[in-house]
């Protein structure tokens, strides 16, 4: 097979692998890129490090689908979550939360977790928080410790939405990690007034 053959059908496997990633992502709860992109390419006999697909390129593939195939469902999910995001972010307003993930940049679909970061002197003072806020929690131990990884990682329930709180050391909020959106509580704020402004008719 020529050059050109076979970089054509890289590029159609390519998009194979992020379409199923994707639809994993939307029906069936999966949360995790990495993990839906190596999935999918295992389902459609390919080897992991072949041909595998940007997340940019699955996220593509994941607002195809939830506009085709969840337009509604995923706009009201999409704004629960966020309310849900911002009653959150009030609360936890002592800690500096930052709002990541699908809930910021559109894509979290009826399986979605609320992602938010926050940033203390020591994940003790927030478990004391909730604690003394009689909200109960699960720990997550962190399976891949570095310099730039979560000092622990609580998940809870706030307003029937599963959450995932990654806290990190005070200092590295001024450190974006690269590749990963975050935003404060005024911007999740616009958010939400910008899509309910979108709604009216």
């Amino acid at each position: 097979m020529n050059h050109r053959g076979s970089s054509h059908r890289t590029g159609l496997l390519r998009r194979e692998i992020a379409a199923l990633a994707a639809r994993m992502m939307a029906e069936d709860g999966v949360q995790d890129y990495g993990f839906a992109k190596r999935k999918a390419a295992r389902q459609l006999g390919a080897s992991e490090t072949e041909s595998l697909p940007t997340n940019a390129e699955v996220e593509t593939e994941l607002r195809a689908w939830q506009a085709l195939y969840q337009d509604e469902e995923h706009e009201a999910r999409l704004l629960e979550m966020r309310s849900a995001a911002i009653s959150l972010m009030q609360f936890l307003e002592p800690f500096r939360p930052y709002l990541t993930g699908g809930v910021l940049d559109g894509t979290a679909g009826r399986f979605s977790h609320i992602d938010i970061d926050l940033y203390a002197d020591s994940a003790k003072d927030v478990e004391i928080f909730f604690l003394n806020a009689d909200l109960r929690y699960e720990h997550r131990e962190i399976r891949r410790p570095g310099p730039d990884a979560p000092e622990a990682i609580l998940l809870f329930e706030w307003e029937d939405v599963p959450v995932r709180l990654s806290i990190y050391p005070a200092h590295l909020e001024r450190i974006a990690r690269k590749g990963v959106e975050r935003a404060r509580l005024t911007a999740v704020e616009a958010l939400l007034a910008e899509a309910a402004t979108a709604a009216q008719p």
